[in-house]
């Protein structure tokens, strides 16, 4: 990657219109360069997907190309809900399904728990308006600013993942819980100057760590029951060094981030929102704020005790919003229209989250893994522990993210038997399967957790996510296959 430059996004809507909304928030202008050479690489890839549609039939692993071209179409700089239409109709074109029998499978995302992810952040979006507009995230904002001070780079950048990461580890969901604190980290992030994208990255790493750690996440659940371990165990084994690393590489990675886009006025914030903690609280903020806290932990507590999934959060995130704006003596309409407001904003990443659900369930009809599997299978009885490990971890490290306790349940059921008998000791199969079903969050693609991070940071350079991703990802591996070659010894 030679050109360095981020596109540069079109400018936002005016801050201090407070209903005035974007019509995307991901909408990016590139050199007429870069777009013809965009444009091209579409063509090419859809012409393509249509060939390879009429001579192969599924399973195939033309199933792997709209992944890799949607890759490829982001990392140059598309915009990127047209990358995921591109991708979209790169695997329509290979599966060829009938009107029908699309308009089915487009209807099925609707109800995917990917889509969930997109209308989470969208709820997420409104909490923040009333969070907002009763002086909670002002509150809030004071009061972190007080206890972190801003002498210390990094201490505040620890602070910025900190308070993600604990919430996501107590929800056990990544978007649920980046919503609710996104609006309170943001003003705190554009006070201190950091720009959108290391805003995007410090959530991401935070939250990243937090969703490893979460004991009632379903795929932090799945592993410990294909393990056989309880949860000390995958937290020593496994999850434990993947948090401590992201924390550890943290300060590095943001502050690299931040250098790059330092400067870039498309990365500041607006005055408004840098201004946040100067503005006076209304007269029930306090109030109001004890209710938050008081709301929060409770859902928290409840979300814990009954293994509440990621569907948890649209029921938590309203009745948060609600409970707020009731004791910041706002009126029920008020809520609505805040909560309205806010999610109104982010309906473009609701319909981007969609078209990666209908893509994604493409991907799993036209089954290239299945092909990938049923070839390993056969050969990996003859190898040694240590490299029947790596090969399954890469395996399901290809996988498709998203579905992170499935991919956990399926190579396990197809795995697991023969891994007992080469003699895997547990403490490996639980790095075997966290890497496989964690690692692909950080790359080498884009994810919905990535686009999720950036569309509740406001940020529109997935370019910079991805490096995010990648700085984490690559001594994440080489930790794992040291950790691994030491536990089969």
């Amino acid at each position: 990657m030679t050109d360095h430059t981020p596109p540069t996004p079109h400018a936002a809507a005016a801050p201090d219109n407070p209903t005035s909304t974007e019509a995307n928030v991901y909408d990016m202008t590139v050199s007429p360069g870069r777009a013809r050479l965009l444009n091209v690489l579409a063509l090419i890839g859809l012409a393509v997907s249509a060939v390879a549609g009429f001579l192969t039939e599924p399973p195939t692993l033309w199933g792997l190309l709209p992944i890799v071209l949607y890759a490829a179409l982001a990392l140059l700089g598309m915009e990127i809900n047209v990358a995921t239409v591109v991708a979209l109709l790169s695997g329509v074109l290979i599966l060829q399904p009938t009107p029908v029998a699309f308009g089915k499978l487009m209807g099925d995302g609707m109800a995917d728990s990917i889509t969930m992810i997109g209308l989470i952040i969208m709820l997420g979006a409104g909490v923040g308006e009333v969070l907002l507009a009763t002086g909670v995230a002002t509150t809030i904002v004071h009061a972190v600013m007080r206890v972190m001070g801003d002498k210390n780079p990094i201490a505040v950048i620890y602070g910025l993942m900190l308070a993600p990461l604990i919430l996501v580890a107590g929800l056990g969901t990544l978007a649920g819980a980046l919503a609710i604190s996104a609006p309170i980290l943001l003003p705190i992030a554009a006070r201190l100057g950091y720009t959108r994208s290391a805003t995007a990255a410090m959530l991401f790493l935070g939250g990243c760590a937090g969703l490893a750690l979460a004991p009632f996440a379903g795929s932090n659940v799945a592993i410990m029951d294909a393990a056989g371990a309880g949860y000390l165990d995958y937290l020593i084994h496994g999850a434990g060094p993947l948090a401590i690393l992201s924390l550890a590489l943290g300060p590095f990675v943001v502050k690299f981030i931040q250098k790059r886009t330092e400067g870039i006025p498309e990365e500041q914030y607006e005055a408004s929102l840098r201004e946040v903690d100067e503005v006076e609280a209304p007269k029930h903020a306090r109030r109001a704020t004890v209710v938050f806290v008081v709301v929060l932990l409770a859902s928290v507590i409840y979300a814990t005790i009954a293994s509440a999934g990621t569907s948890f959060p649209l029921v938590a995130l309203p009745a948060i919003g609600i409970a707020v704006g009731l004791a910041g003596r706002l009126s029920v309409p008020e809520i609505a229209k805040l909560i309205y407001r806010g999610a109104a904003k982010l309906v473009s990443i609701f319909v981007l989250f969609w078209l990666l659900a209908g893509l994604f369930i493409i991907i799993e009809k036209l089954a290239p893994f299945e092909i990938i599997l049923k070839t390993y299978e056969t050969s990996l009885s003859a190898t040694s522990p240590f490299v029947f490990a790596i090969i399954v971890a890469l395996i399901g490290w290809v996988g498709i993210p998203g579905a992170t306790a499935a991919q956990v349940v399926l190579l396990h059921k197809v795995f697991g038997p023969l891994s007992e008998a080469i003699g895997v000791p547990m403490p490996t199969w639980i790095v075997v399967l966290l890497f496989a079903s964690k690692t692909d969050t950080y790359g080498p693609f884009p994810n919905g957790n990535m686009i999720g991070a950036m569309g509740l940071a406001q940020s529109k350079n997935l370019r910079n996510m991805l490096i995010t991703g990648w700085m984490v990802l690559i001594p994440a591996t080489l930790m794992y296959l040291i950790l691994a070659f030491f536990q089969t010894r």
